[in-house]
């Protein structure tokens, strides 16, 4: 079986370190100790090892060191080492002598504190070793975060191609509408056009104001046709050039027109709109009378509470945004800066 390091993770990477270390362990035993005692040696070293590294840096490092306590972290420390270094000491002794010796060795201070000083390079060691995972984890994640980015370079393609096709569809239909209702046909064209808007202009950071009224006229238009009994349309607009806004941030007033504005079952609906550029500002108002007994609500809805939050995120506190309810009219206001 081939392995394949740049696929490999960290922690298959990690496995594979402690494997070397072993086999280089075993290695080094095996001349003088034989194949069954350089396994045990080897395994208990290993063990050994494991508990330094671990302890310090998936234990004491993160627990007491990064919060400041360094010098509890200094006496675990030294426990640790003592701790590891006292238990290899008497389960080598003690393994040496029940299967291995001709004469038993006794125990000693001295090689208690042998053993625990020895836990020192280990100890040092563990940050190589810590620095080493994290080093192979962040570069893990790069390669992961470059084909997420390339597998949805290659879903934006993918989507892209769909949608125009679609498009293309539409004007094909558009075109063979035309001749028998060409009122049709015209319903069709702005249902094309909304959906280009969403596929080709909803994604950028700033659209043209020209484009975003086109847009909104598209659905107004599309919207009409629901209404049994019509609704007049007021729709003023006043402002210079072509200046630049977040796409989608005029619509939910639009929707909250026809979803709360509108009485489907009487006639003489109207619903007005106003944008006007003043100064560096764009203000932004609709109005529309209330159908009879209409309930207050609770609180605002989710439409309005989710523009707050985008509204806030793109300008801050340098937005206004209200809302105006009487018993017979309901008013919403939006100013938002141009710059």
């Amino acid at each position: 079986m081939r392995i394949s390091f740049k696929k490999a993770s960290p922690r298959m990477l990690e496995r594979m370190v402690w494997l070397f270390v072993f086999g280089i362990t075993f290695l080094s035993y095996l001349p003088m100790d034989g194949l069954a005692q350089s396994l045990i040696w080897s395994a208990m070293n290993i063990a050994f090892y494991a508990a330094i590294i671990y302890g310090n840096i998936g234990l004491l490092y993160p627990k007491l060191y990064e919060k400041g306590h360094i010098v509890v972290y200094v006496l675990a420390s030294a426990a640790l080492l003592i701790a590891v270094g006292v238990t290899r000491t008497f389960l080598s002794i003690t393994i040496y002598n029940k299967y291995f010796a001709t004469k038993p060795e006794s125990l000693d201070v001295w090689r208690y504190l042998y053993n625990s000083i020895a836990g020192i390079a280990i100890f040092v060691l563990s940050f190589v070793f810590r620095i080493a995972m994290a080093y192979f984890r962040l570069k893990r994640q790069a390669e992961q975060m470059l084909e997420q980015k390339s597998q949805a370079e290659l879903n934006l393609l993918k989507s892209q191609v769909q949608p125009h096709f679609l498009f293309n569809t539409l004007n094909n239909i558009y075109y063979e509408a035309y001749r028998e209702s060409p009122g049709t046909a015209l319903l069709i064209g702005r249902l094309s056009d909304i959906m280009r808007y969403f596929v080709d202009e909803s994604p950028r950071e700033r659209v043209s104001l020209t484009t975003e009224i086109k847009f909104l006229e598209n659905y107004i238009a599309l919207e009409e046709i629901r209404i049994r009994h019509g609704v007049t349309v007021n729709f003023s607009k006043e402002y210079d050039g072509d200046p630049q806004l977040p796409p989608m941030l005029l619509m939910t007033f639009v929707e909250n027109l026809f979803k709360h504005g509108i009485d489907r079952g009487a006639a003489g609906n109207t619903i007005c709109l106003s944008l006007v550029q003043q100064d560096d500002h764009l203000l932004f108002t609709t109005e529309n009378a209330l159908p009879a007994n209409a309930p207050a609500p609770a609180k605002p809805g989710f439409g309005l509470q989710n523009l707050e939050k985008r509204l806030t995120l793109l300008y801050g506190n340098r937005f206004v945004l209200t809302t105006t309810r009487t018993e017979t009219h309901f008013k919403a206001f939006l100013k938002i800066p141009l710059v």
